[in-house]
């Protein structure tokens, strides 16, 4: 199935499944070297980041897989595991995030280091995705498991330490956490708030967040 997924096999794809329906839900490896296995729908943004094939394609493929009985959340994703709409949202899969989201993926699983699709999307710069995931009602002063951080706290972190390098996104991802009601207070498991984190370089950031 790999295989068929890195050819863009819509065909090969289709047959398969017809005759293995079990193969919708079947875990598949990263490549060669990395056998560590995941869903297929995850697998599909993989694909995208790496730039095998486009979103486009890769959302053609996914709605083959959903139709012959692919788990829009994954196999139960186990916890601080990615689902694929976490998956999406962290690998710059920003159509199939919304794709995923359209079919009813859960918004609220939460991934690694037990961020949300919301922590994930902020801290890569999605500020697409990011809108969309408060659109569908994503718990924007969610603290995530391992820092005990906010979706807010995210994007500004991956500003400060290369999270992200798209400061025109990430701004905007800033932007839109906070017309939604993010709380800049909120402290991580540090004790330290957002504020903390900036010094007299981050005069955007300052102003932004209004931190004096």
């Amino acid at each position: 199935m790999k295989k068929l997924i890195d050819n863009k096999d819509y065909k090969g794809i289709e047959e398969a499944l017809s005759i293995h329906p079990e193969l919708a839900n079947e875990g598949l490896p990263y490549d060669h070297e990395n056998t560590t296995k995941a869903h297929p729908l995850h697998r599909l943004c993989d694909g995208v980041f790496s730039g095998q094939y486009t979103e486009e394609e890769a959302i053609k493929m996914a709605g083959i897989f959903l139709a012959h009985g692919a788990n829009i959340d994954g196999n139960e994703p186990a916890f601080k595991q990615d689902s694929p709409l976490t998956a999406a949202s962290s690998l710059n899969a920003d159509q199939v995030a919304f794709f995923y989201m359209e079919n009813g993926a859960s918004i609220h699983h939460a991934g690694c280091h037990g961020g949300t699709a919301l922590h994930w999307a902020a801290w890569c710069g999605r500020s697409k995705v990011v809108k969309k995931l408060i659109e569908h009602g994503a718990e924007v002063n969610k603290r995530c498991i391992d820092f005990k951080s906010t979706p807010l706290f995210w994007a500004v972190h991956a500003l400060k330490n290369g999270g992200s390098d798209h400061l025109t996104e990430s701004m905007e991802c800033i932007k839109i956490l906070i017309q939604n009601g993010a709380d800049k207070k909120i402290p991580n498991d540090d004790g330290e708030n957002i504020c903390d984190l900036l010094n007299d370089e981050d005069v955007m950031l300052k102003e932004l967040l209004q931190c004096g």
